[in-house]
């Protein structure tokens, strides 16, 4: 498989150059390998680390970044296991924040708070959770084992939402019709 190979030095302030430079490197899904950072080759990761690079140099830094192979077959076993292991730490994550949200939805329909901000707000939830598992995939070069798992969690958590927001639209066709029925404006068809 071929490889890039990156490394990168910064002076040690400011330290937000070193925060930023590292979460850029994650971001793009690399792995640290021996102190070195190391990702599937693409013409398009090539470019954002050459992008990373300048921004490193801005910053009196420096860049280095390599095009290769792995001639040890157990050497790049390892590196594969580190992709693995670093794509199921973040399909983990999103698992518990999915099981956290299905808590959420439960307490709401226990409290029986059929409102619509609660729908506005869950959905808002989902959709974060959604483009989280997004981002995951697309640094996900190795389809690690939670990949399926993180997926079916999102759909158990879109089912969850669609039946909670069914809960609160009948609920709020529930307190119309009695509203109606107390002013004497009982349709005989209930609006939709």
């Amino acid at each position: 498989m071929r490889w890039l190979f990156f490394s990168y030095t910064l002076p040690s302030r400011p330290s937000r150059a070193r925060v930023s430079v590292w979460r850029q490197v994650k971001k793009l899904g690399a792995v640290n390998h021996q102190s070195v950072w190391v990702l599937p080759y693409s013409n398009e990761r090539v470019s954002e680390v050459r992008k990373l690079i300048q921004d490193i140099e801005n910053w009196k830094g420096e860049g280095l970044l390599i095009d290769g192979k792995v001639l040890n077959k157990e050497q790049e076993a390892r590196i594969s296991k580190a992709f693995v292991e670093s794509r199921n730490e973040e399909y983990k994550e999103i698992i518990g924040k999915c099981e956290d949200y299905a808590k959420e939805i439960e307490f709401e329909i226990d409290r029986q708070n059929f409102i619509f901000a609660e729908v506005e707000e869950n959905e808002e939830e989902l959709e974060k959770l959604k483009q989280w598992l997004k981002k995951v995939e697309k640094r996900d070069i190795v389809e690690a084992p939670l990949r399926k798992a993180a997926a079916e969690k999102i759909k158990t958590c879109e089912t969850l939402f669609q039946d909670f927001a069914l809960k609160v639209y009948e609920h709020s066709q529930l307190k119309d019709r009695k509203r109606r029925k107390i002013v004497g404006k009982e349709p005989s068809e209930p609006q939709e």
